[in-house]
């Protein structure tokens, strides 16, 4: 079955659904594909984002030149 054949096959399954539960979740999976995975990511994750993203704001944070000069300082200059 082609591409287009399948996209019918399933609107057609879609519309015979009279469970919200199920269309809910068909929507939840559809939704996932728009790219905005935030609300998807566990609150440990989100809370160390914001908290990066507050250091960043209140400049706590290193260039990536200070960061190779200290790793080239320790480590030397062959990695």
């Amino acid at each position: 079955m082609d591409l287009q054949a399948e996209k019918i096959a399933l609107v057609k399954k879609i519309l015979d659904v009279e469970d919200p539960d199920i269309l809910n979740e068909v929507k939840h999976v559809l939704e996932q594909e728009e790219g905005d995975f935030w609300h998807y990511l566990p609150q440990h994750v989100k809370d160390g984002i914001e908290e990066g993203l507050r250091d960043v704001a209140n400049g706590r944070y290193f260039s990536h030149e200070e960061v190779m000069k200290e790793f080239k300082s320790k480590y030397g200059s062959q990695h």
